[in-house]
C-alpha cells in the first residue's frame, strides 16, 4: 500500500527514537537500522487509516522485531569467537538518542549495554522502555502484551542484576575525564606502577575481535597484569606499528557517555577503547576491535568535526 507524503514524514519523524531503542535493544547499530528498515516495511504495509497511534504502534512493532532478533543472537554469540562486545557510539552519534538525565546516560553506557547481555529479552525490552524513554509500564505491557505487574517485576529483576554487576559508583564526568587523561600519560611513559595507582584492583581489560583481528579470548584481570598490558599496547615500537598497519593515532574522546580511546591508522577506526571509571579509579577496559562494529565509527570519524584530543602517534 503505498503511503502518502504525510504517512512519510510521520514515520521519518519517529526514526531518531526508533533507532535509539533499537540500539540500546541489541547493542549493535547496524542491527539497529535494520530493525528500523524492517518497520517502515511494516508501516508500508499496513492499513495505516486504521492506525490510531502512529507513535505506540511504530514502537510496539520495532520492539517485537529486536526481542525476534535478541532471541536468535544468543544462539549466534554461543560460535562467536572470543568475547562479543556491544558496537561502540562515538560521541555526537544522533543513535546515542537521549542524554538529558543520569538514568538515560547510563542506558547507554558501554558498561551497561554489555551487562545487558545478562538480561532476557523481555527483561531489557522493559528496563530500555522505562529507564532511557521514560514509558509507563501500562504501555510498556501494551508493546509486550503482558500485565503492568508483569512488567513492573521484569523492570525489578533487570535493575537488580544490572546492579549486581556494578559494584561501585561511577566518577563525574569531569573526574572520569580527568582519570583517563592520566591514564594515557602513564601509559605513554612506559612505567608499570603509575599506571598500577589509577586502576583498581579487581580491573578488567576485555577485547572484542570478533575473529577478525587479533584479540586475547580472555581478559585481563588485575592491576598489575592490565598496567603491563596497557603498558605494551601504548608504548611506540616498530613491531607495533607494523602490526597495525602504519603509524597510529591515539585520540582521547568519548563514545557511550563515557571516556574512550580511538586508535586511527590512515584516517580509519581501528579501535575503540571504553574506561569505565569509579571514584575507586578504573574498573574496566572494553576495547573493540572488529572491524565489522568500527564501521559507523569511522564514517563518523571522516564526515564530522572531532572534539577529540590528539593525545600522540604511536
Amino acid at each position: 500500500m503505498a503511503l502518502t507524503g504525510d504517512q512519510v514524514d510521520l514515520f521519518e519523524a519517529a526514526m531518531p527514537r526508533l533507532k535509539a531503542i533499537a540500539y540500546r535493544l541489541l547493542g549493535s547499530a547496524s542491527d539497529a537500522e535494520d530493525a528500523v528498515q524492517d518497520t517502515f516495511l511494516r508501516w508500508q504495509a499496513a492499513d495505516v487509516e486504521r492506525v490510531e497511534v502512529p507513535a505506540a504502534w511504530l514502537t510496539k512493532v520495532l520492539t517485537n522485531l529486536c526481542l525476534n532478533q535478541l532471541a536468535s543472537a544468543r544462539a549466534r554469540r554461543e560460535t562467536y569467537v572470543g568475547q562479543w562486545l556491544p558496537e561502540p557510539l562515538l560521541a555526537g552519534d544522533p543513535m546515542l538518542g537521549p542524554a538529558d538525565t543520569a538514568e538515560q546516560r547510563e542506558s547507554v553506557s558501554y558498561a551497561v549495554l554489555t551487562l545487558m547481555e545478562r538480561l532476557s529479552p523481555n527483561e531489557r525490552a522493559v528496563y530500555v522502555l522505562r529507564e532511557a524513554f521514560g514509558y509507563p509500564h501500562a504501555r510498556i505491557a501494551e508493546i509486550l502484551d503482558t500485565t503492568e505487574s508483569a512488567s513492573q517485576q521484569l523492570f525489578h529483576r533487570a535493575g537488580k542484576r544490572l546492579a549486581d554487576g556494578r559494584t561501585r559508583a561511577g566518577a563525574d564526568e569531569a573526574a572520569a575525564r580527568r582519570i583517563a587523561e592520566e591514564f594515557l600519560a602513564a601509559a605513554a611513559g612506559g612505567q608499570t606502577e603509575p599506571l598500577v595507582q589509577l586502576l583498581t584492583a579487581d580491573v578488567v581489560a576485555v577485547g572484542d575481535g570478533g575473529g577478525k583481528v587479533p584479540a586475547r579470548t580472555s581478559p585481563f584481570v588485575g592491576a598489575l597484569a592490565v598496567a603491563r598490558f596497557m603498558r605494551s599496547l601504548f608504548t611506540p615500537n616498530e613491531a607495533l606499528r607494523k602490526h597495525l598497519g602504519g603509524p597510529a593515532e591515539i585520540h582521547l574522546t568519548t563514545a557511550n557517555e563515557v571516556p574512550a580511546v580511538v586508535v586511527v591508522v590512515g584516517g580509519r577506526v581501528i579501535g575503540v577503547m571504553c574506561l569505565e571509571v569509579t571514584a575507586d579509579g578504573i574498573v574496566a577496559f572494553r576495547s573493540q576491535a572488529n572491524p565489522d562494529k568500527l564501521e559507523r565509527a569511522t564514517r563518523q570519524w571522516s564526515a564530522s568535526p572531532r572534539g577529540a584530543t590528539l593525545v600522540r602517534t604511536i
